[in-house]
C-alpha cells in the first residue's frame, strides 16, 4: 500500500516537509515513507477519487451449494453464499446508509435461503428472494468483500495495517516536525501509519512548555484518562508513587500492564533533559519475541501461555488499587506476536501458578529480557528539549538510564496515553480524505 517514489528520493534520509525513514539493514528492510504533499483539509472534493470499477464477466448460481459465483474480467472468480447476500442486503429497508449500519435483524434471517432469480445489469447484481424482496450489489462492493484467501488478506491489511516491520539496533528513528503533524493532514497520516508499521516516531521542535501532548491527543481524537490523569509529569519526586518518578535507572518495560487493557500509544514530551545521564533506551518487543521463539521455543511457549499478575496501588489524581492478569507475549489466532505486557516494577509477587512452574517461567522471562539488551537489539539516544517521542506501547519496550538530579536542572518530561482504536480511526479517516481508499 506504500506508493512508489523515485530512486533518488530513496537515497535521502529526510524528505522536504517529510519524515525520516529507517535505514535498510540486515534486520529491518522497511518500505519507503511517502514524501509528504501539500496540505489538504477534509473537504468533500477530497473524496472525489477516480477508482477503477471491477467488471463482472458473468454470474452463475449454484443452488446445491447455496451460493453465486461471480466471474471477473481479470480471470478470477469469487463465491458469495446466499445467506451472506441476504444478511447484507443494501436496500434502505435493510441498511442505514447514513450510519453504514445493518438494520435487518438476524432473527429474521433464513439461514437456508435460496435465490429465486439472479440477474446482472450494468455491473450490478440483482437478487430476487422467495418473498420477492430484492437485493442489489455493485461490483466494487462485492470485489472488496471477496472470500478468496488472498483478497481477505489484502482487505485485513488495509483495515488494520498488519504488515509491521521489525527492527534492531540499526534503527534510525523516523522523525518529523511537531507542528507539521498538527497542521498538515498528509504528515499526520504518515505519522500514524509509521507508528503502526515501525512502532515509534520522534517529533521535533515542539514548544518547550506543558500542553503539547494534549494537542497531539486532539489530533488523534482524545487522550486516555488513567489514574495518573490525562497528562502526567515524569520527574524526580519525593515519596514517588511510581518508579518512573525517580532518577534511578528504569529497566525496559511497557507501561500500565496493571490495567486489563493497557494503553496502546504513549506520548512523551521532553521539557528538560538531564544534564548528566537519563538516556532513553528502546527495543522492538515483537522482533525480540520472534528471536526467542527461534532460540528457545519452550521459553516462548511459557511466555505466551502463563498468566502473570500485575498490580499498581497508590494515590495520584485518584486513589487506585489495580490488579490484572496478562501473558507476557500475546499472540493472535495465526500465532503472530501482537502485544507485549511487561513491567517488572508492577509484576506482582502474587503468582497464580503451580510451584513447579515458577523456576521455568522466571528463567524464560529472564532470557527474553537478556535478548532485549543484546547490542544488536537495543537503541540508545538522548531526548532533547522539544522532542516528543510517540510510540506503540503494546510493542516498544522503553527504559531510561539513571541520571543526576539537581535543584534547578532536573529532568522533566510530560506524558500522556492514547488508544489504538482512536488512532486507527483517525488514520482511516485521513486516508479516505487524502487518497480515497475504501
Amino acid at each position: 500500500m506504500w506508493r512508489t517514489i523515485t530512486k533518488h528520493l530513496l537515497n535521502n534520509k529526510m524528505y522536504q516537509n517529510g519524515m525520516q525513514i529507517l535505514q535498510a539493514g540486515q534486520i529491518c528492510h522497511p518500505k519507503p515513507v511517502v514524501p509528504f504533499q501539500v496540505h489538504r483539509q477534509h473537504t468533500p472534493a477530497a473524496f472525489n477519487i477516480n477508482v477503477p470499477i471491477p467488471a463482472i464477466q458473468k454470474v452463475e448460481t449454484f443452488d446445491k451449494q447455496r451460493c453465486i459465483t461471480v466471474h471477473w474480467d481479470d480471470g478470477n472468480y469469487s463465491q458469495y453464499p446466499y445467506v451472506w447476500l441476504r444478511d447484507n442486503c443494501q436496500c434502505p429497508q435493510c441498511f442505514l446508509p447514513s450510519a453504514k449500519a445493518r438494520k435487518f435483524p438476524i432473527e429474521d434471517l433464513d439461514v437456508n435461503i435460496s435465490a429465486e432469480k439472479v440477474t446482472l445489469t450494468n455491473s450490478k447484481i440483482s437478487v430476487v428472494w422467495p418473498d420477492q424482496h430484492v437485493s442489489e450489489f455493485d461490483s466494487n462492493w462485492l470485489k472488496t468483500r471477496s472470500f478468496a484467501q488472498s483478497a481477505r488478506k489484502e482487505k485485513q491489511e488495509q483495515l488494520f495495517l498488519t504488515d509491521q516491520q521489525n527492527w534492531g539496533s540499526n534503527l534510525q528513528i523516523p522523525t518529523v516536525n511537531f507542528e507539521e503533524v498538527l497542521d498538515n493532514d498528509e504528515v499526520a497520516y504518515q505519522w500514524l501509519r509509521t507508528l503502526r508499521q515501525i512502532g515509534i516516531v520522534r517529533l521535533k521542535n515542539a514548544p518547550i512548555k506543558k500542553g503539547q501532548v494534549a494537542k497531539l491527543g486532539k489530533r488523534i481524537g482524545y487522550l486516555r484518562l488513567t489514574f495518573y490523569g490525562l497528562t502526567w509529569q515524569v520527574e524526580d519526586k519525593v515519596d514517588a508513587n511510581n518508579v518512573a518518578y525517580t532518577s534511578a535507572k528504569l529497566s525496559l518495560h511497557t507501561d500500565y500492564p496493571a490495567l486489563q487493557d493497557p494503553p496502546g500509544l504513549q506520548l512523551l514530551h521532553c521539557l528538560k533533559p538531564a544534564e548528566v545521564g537519563g538516556e532513553t533506551e528502546i527495543v522492538d518487543g515483537f522482533h525480540v519475541a520472534n528471536q526467542l521463539r527461534q532460540v528457545n521455543p519452550e521459553a516462548f511457549r511459557l511466555l505466551t501461555s502463563v498468566l502473570v499478575n500485575f498490580t499498581d496501588t497508590g494515590v495520584d489524581c485518584y486513589d487506585f488499587a489495580l490488579q490484572s492478569k496478562h501473558k507476557i507475549i500475546d499472540l493472535d489466532h495465526n500465532g503472530k506476536v501482537v502485544q507485549i505486557n511487561f513491567n517488572n516494577a508492577t509484576r506482582d509477587s502474587v503468582f497464580d501458578v503451580p510451584v513447579e512452574l515458577v523456576h521455568p517461567f522466571l528463567s524464560a522471562l529472564k532470557q527474553y529480557v537478556e535478548l532485549m539488551y543484546k547490542p544488536e537489539n537495543i537503541v540508545t539516544f538522548k531526548m532533547e528539549a522539544g522532542d516528543v517521542l510517540t510510540f506503540n506501547n503494546w510493542r516498544i519496550l522503553h527504559g531510561r538510564r539513571d541520571y543526576i538530579s539537581a535543584a534547578g536542572s532536573a529532568r522533566h518530561l510530560e506524558g500522556a496515553y492514547a488508544n489504538w482504536d482512536e488512532a486507527m480511526s483517525q488514520l482511516r479517516c485521513l486516508e479516505q480524505a487524502l487518497h480515497g481508499n475504501k
